[in-house]
């Protein structure tokens, strides 16, 4: 008998917990206390429940302790964590609202030729996260030369 893992939860290693969830909470995501487990050494495990999925985050020390192949954080991986907002414009007030607060802007809001409005900005530990309007089949366009 065979087993199809489901996808069912995005877990994000952070080297401050609470200025990584500074972030996600300015991105829009309720992110409530009780969702914490928090020591006196500060906050290493949060959980919510999002679209069918979770999203956690721990703290290195965590990590080190569940990990045995645990690796230093770097500059962020090559997975882009994907968020869809409301409208076109949501994405650009959104990408500004992130970079005015300081963080990295690493692709501006354009019409991407897929047909929905896209932008990145990386997250206090170098991950990208995408920013993505609802497609519009009207703005699609003829996709890069690869």
């Amino acid at each position: 008998m065979s087993v199809t893992p489901v996808l069912d939860q995005l877990d994000l290693v952070c080297a401050d917990v609470s200025r990584t969830l500074a972030f996600y909470r300015l991105l829009g995501l309720k992110i409530p206390r009780r969702a914490m487990w928090v020591t006196a050494s500060g906050p290493h495990h949060v959980r919510i429940a999002m679209g069918g999925m979770e999203m956690a985050w721990d703290s290195v020390a965590l990590a080190k302790a569940y990990n045995k192949g645990f690796r230093k954080l770097g500059r962020g991986g090559n997975v882009v964590i994907g968020f869809s907002v409301a409208t076109r414009r949501a994405v650009d007030a959104t990408y500004a609202k992130l970079v005015r607060a300081g963080h990295k802007g690493l692709q501006p809001p354009f019409d991407a030729f897929w047909g929905a409005r896209y932008a990145i900005v990386a997250d206090p530990d170098g991950n990208p996260v995408g920013l993505m309007s609802p497609v519009d089949a009207k703005k699609r366009s003829a996709g890069p030369s690869l």
